[in-house]
């Protein structure tokens, strides 16, 4: 007798599971809070999905099932594609990117029904395809950051927040370390070594131990932040990441750069010209910039200016095969061969 359970039931499952750490990673280690929360935004959107089409979908192991019926169950799987693919593009608006990494997530919530419930659906998780779109870096170039590193009379016009905004800011693009890791960063991570110091810690999402030389600068922003701190004290006070960025943006405006780039996204494999709400205009370069900004520019910049991207590997904790390490290779040669070409044009026989 044929057996159907509900999907989100089993989702719930699978949440719990991974809550709890009975479901672990590959490697044996716990699914990490962001994952799950993840796996969380995707059970509301199926649970959305059957509210607004009126209809529960379920799930049905192919175990002792005739090639006919084994036919209707490859159709069924087929058409939930289909049809919550639209429904993520029409009507909550999702682009390629995100509707891949839900159909990814589904993917791994099959293997645990494979795995873990002995329920036999994996036959169907090769029709949910992941869908991926090439999304433009944006990072400051290197007489960018080099503007806010050493402008004095630009920090002198600055509003209090707006100038701690562009010490973290400068901080990570100096060390290519994500947002949770710098505003996790102690006192004590900072080591002296002869006259050297250096930046010695754990990232927070990957937990890759990074081990960076620092600047004379970087060093200066974080000693007119001791005082009379203790070493387990943090570097730089926590705010939200959406105040966060929403101050980066007021500080790049703040510098000028607020020339027109567009940005496209594709929904449905359709490039969809975006369109800034807030200003109701076409987005600035200053409208782009965020959190990401900072290990991006710091990626990008340290490959600019002649660094081996093994050694810039080790320092971003990127793994040899990582296809989005190559994006930034591939951004900062277009900013190299630009260069070379304006030292060509300057050999040129003069008249």
């Amino acid at each position: 007798m044929k057996k159907d359970y509900l999907m989100t039931d089993l989702f719930a499952q699978f949440i719990k599971a991974s809550k709890l750490g009975y479901r672990r990673k590959q490697d044996g280690n716990k699914i990490k809070p962001q994952t799950i929360e993840n796996y969380t935004y995707v059970l509301k959107l199926i649970q959305d999905f059957e509210n607004d089409c009126n209809k529960s979908i379920r799930i049905r192991s192919v175990s002792g099932l005739q090639a006919r019926q084994l036919k209707v169950e490859m159709n069924y799987w087929k058409r939930f594609y289909t049809q919550f693919s639209d429904y993520l593009f029409k009507v909550k608006g999702c682009y390629d990117n995100y509707v891949g990494h839900v159909f990814k997530i589904l993917r791994v919530f099959f293997n645990f029904l494979e795995k873990e419930k002995m329920i036999q659906v994996n036959l169907f998780k090769t029709h949910f395809y992941v869908r991926k779109e090439e999304v433009g870096i944006v990072t400051l170039m290197p007489e960018q950051l080099r503007f806010l590193i050493f402008d004095k009379t630009f920090e002198e016009t600055l509003l209090k927040s707006l100038r701690t905004t562009k010490d973290v800011f400068v901080f990570g693009c100096t060390t290519g370390l994500r947002c949770s890791d710098i505003f996790n960063l102690r006192f004590r991570d900072i080591v002296q070594q002869e006259s050297h110091y250096y930046l010695a810690m754990r990232a927070v999402k990957t937990g890759v131990i990074t081990r960076v030389k620092l600047p004379p600068y970087i060093i200066d922003i974080v000693s007119k932040r001791r005082r009379n701190k203790s070493d387990s004290s943090k570097i730089f006070t926590p705010i939200s990441n959406v105040q966060f960025n929403k101050n980066i943006r007021k500080l790049a405006e703040c510098a000028g750069w607020t020339h027109i780039v567009g940005k496209q996204r594709s929904r449905n494999g359709v490039q969809v010209e975006q369109i800034n709400c807030t200003i109701k205009k076409t987005y600035r370069f200053c409208d782009l910039l965020s959190s990401h900004t900072m290990r991006r520019t710091a990626i990008t910049n340290m490959l600019m200016l002649g660094m081996s991207e093994q050694v810039v590997r080790n320092i971003s904790g990127h793994s040899p095969k990582s296809t989005s390490f190559y994006r930034y290779v591939n951004f900062a040669q277009t900013y190299i061969d630009s260069e070379i070409n304006k030292m060509h044009e300057r050999m040129q026989p003069v008249g």
